[in-house]
């Protein structure tokens, strides 16, 4: 054990948030001010997104989860106190509660004018918000062999992240609704495994060379290999409302990929399943979060979400020590116990019937 090197297990951490007019509660364009704001002090972590009622922020390449958590907690903060100057407000949440698509404005810029030339009503419907975690890889052979195997994985750490139970004003009955709007785009959910990286990237230059896609960025998979980083990037999770649960989903997606790396470094594999298996047990995390049941393949049987996310943080317990992650991991445990982002929207929501009070307990969450 002591010669396996976890030190280009690095991370990255993307999160976007909704921009809110205090007074109205909805969603508002902020006409990039945040952006430029933001610019002047944390420069390119900072970005627009497609719609002008979203910021994206970006951690820097994080040598350890300590790391991870300065940085997203900067960023949140940081992004706060300009939207509060601004007279905005800012929340984390993978749809907003009662704002329509139809009245927010798109960001005026080449990629996104293309995007939306393209899907045209399913990329201007696409309104929500999601983060993403990238996991540093050692080289892209052993990049793609981690992500056939954390595919597995994806449906219950998606159930730990699910916020998004609210659509145009209408409880869903979904825990994460977002993924549903999301599933409009082509090239989205869990891939397909790919037996080398030569035939990955067979197939992103088949699409390029067809004209499906100008470069591999148009492949929204619930994780991929990334295009131009030597990372796998997982990006299957609602974004979840505290900085908390966003070092707990980020804890375990590092430790997954340190634990199938330390099985290949001993000559051993983890079963690799069929993505329409997947997809149910998907299916089953989008609906019901970690209230549910997913399938236990192995069994073959239904087995309860928490006790699988139990098993699973059993899985990786042996090298959350050699990451340094044991305090960020133990937060899963306060999300099993609290619920999910969207399980504590839904409480609100069922003790005042008042999506206005379920957007200010948004709000006041984005800083925990």
């Amino acid at each position: 054990m002591a010669n396996i090197n976890f030190k280009h297990f690095t991370l990255g951490v993307e999160e976007e948030y909704m921009v809110i007019d205090p007074h109205t509660r909805e969603l508002k364009s902020h006409e990039q001010k945040i952006v430029i704001e933001g610019q002047k002090i944390i420069k390119d972590k900072v970005k627009a997104e497609m719609h002008q009622a979203v910021v994206e922020v970006g951690t820097d390449i994080c040598q350890n989860i300590d790391e991870a958590y300065n940085d997203v907690s900067t960023l949140r903060k940081t992004i706060s106190h300009i939207a509060g100057d601004l007279g905005l407000w800012v929340g984390a949440s993978g749809t907003h509660p009662f704002s329509h698509w139809e009245r927010q404005l798109i960001t005026d810029h080449v990629r996104y004018n293309e995007i939306v030339n393209e899907l045209q009503e399913a990329a201007r419907s696409n309104l929500i918000f999601g983060l993403h975690v990238h996991v540093g890889m050692e080289d892209r052979k052993m990049a793609i062999h981690i992500a056939n195997s954390a595919r597995y994985f994806l449906p219950h750490v998606y159930a730990l992240s699910t916020n998004s139970p609210f659509w145009e004003a209408r409880k869903t009955g979904y825990k994460s609704f977002r993924t549903k709007v999301f599933d409009k785009f082509p090239r989205t959910g869990i891939p397909d495994s790919f037996e080398s990286i030569e035939a990955y990237d067979n197939y992103v230059n088949l699409l390029i060379k067809t004209n499906c896609i100008d470069n591999a960025k148009k492949i929204w998979w619930d994780l991929r290999v990334h295009p131009f980083f030597n990372t796998v990037e997982f990006r299957v999770c609602d974004v979840p409302m505290t900085i908390e649960e966003t070092i707990a989903i980020t804890a375990l997606f590092q430790a997954i990929c340190a634990k199938l790396y330390k099985l290949r470094s001993q000559n051993m594999n983890f079963i690799m399943y069929h993505r329409a298996l997947l997809n149910e047990n998907k299916w089953r995390a989008s609906r019901y979060g970690i209230e549910g049941s997913l399938i236990d393949f192995g069994k073959e049987s239904e087995v309860n979400t928490r006790v699988l996310i139990y098993e699973l943080l059993d899985f990786v317990d042996d090298v959350v020590d050699q990451l340094g992650s044991r305090h960020a991991i133990n937060l899963v445990h306060k999300i099993l116990e609290q619920g999910t982002g969207a399980d504590r929207q839904l409480a609100v929501y069922d003790k005042t019937q008042s999506l206005t009070d379920v957007v200010d307990f948004i709000h006041s969450q984005f800083l925990v």
